[in-house]
């Protein structure tokens, strides 16, 4: 369990309620819900949250503006936003922003886990946005990677840990270290966080400005 504060916004009631009986029930703390890009703001700035769980599509202003706005008034914020679209567009947005994964709300099991991913700093993306992403053509990346460095950029980028990582592919967490080392050296990247945001920018061809 982890003791975090988090506040939710979405422009569907029954959804927010859902969202806030799962949380709770986990032990994390709702300090606020909110139904729209302007409260989000409001209530961010209000209650300085560890974590904005935020729709995507709301009337008035939206998540990826709401998110603009809140990265502006704090840019180590950290947003993970959630929405029933699987949007190319979107995910490239959220990127570019410095959002810290963008999760599908039909996967009401990955909620507490992505929530807890996030927290500790890492970038979690739904797996089946991670497929639909590993389907587009491979000639979009360039990567000085080998077969095995680019599976576990794959796990990296859904948001597994090395002990994950590890079970997985069969290695020890050694050797994932070692592995995920040496990728951030050929990348230059500086963690594995940079890493995932590398991996799906890359593939969105989004500019390769890192958040943080």
């Amino acid at each position: 369990m982890i003791f975090v504060k988090i506040i939710i916004i979405d422009d569907d009631y029954l959804v927010v309620n859902s969202l806030k009986t799962i949380i709770t029930a986990s032990g994390i703390e709702v300090v606020a819900v909110g139904y729209n890009g302007l409260e989000a703001i409001n209530l961010f700035e209000k209650y300085r949250p560890d974590i904005m769980l935020m729709d995507i599509r709301m009337e008035g202003l939206n998540g990826i503006d709401a998110t603009k706005e809140i990265l502006k008034i704090d840019p180590n914020s950290t947003i993970l936003l959630i929405t029933t679209f699987q949007d190319d567009e979107y995910i490239a947005s959220a990127l570019s922003l410095g959002c810290k994964g963008y999760i599908l709300k039909q996967n009401i099991k990955g909620i507490i886990p992505a929530i807890n991913a996030v927290y500790s700093g890492n970038l979690v993306f739904d797996s089946k946005i991670v497929s639909s992403i590993q389907n587009r053509p491979s000639k979009d990346l360039d990567m000085d990677l080998s077969e095995r460095e680019f599976d576990i950029l794959l796990l990296v980028a859904e948001g597994l840990n090395n002990k994950e990582i590890s079970q997985k592919l069969f290695l020890s967490e050694g050797t994932i270290r070692n592995y995920i080392s040496t990728m951030l050296d050929k990348l230059h990247l500086r963690d594995r966080t940079q890493l995932a945001i590398h991996f799906y920018k890359t593939k969105f061809g989004v500019n390769s400005k890192y958040p943080r």
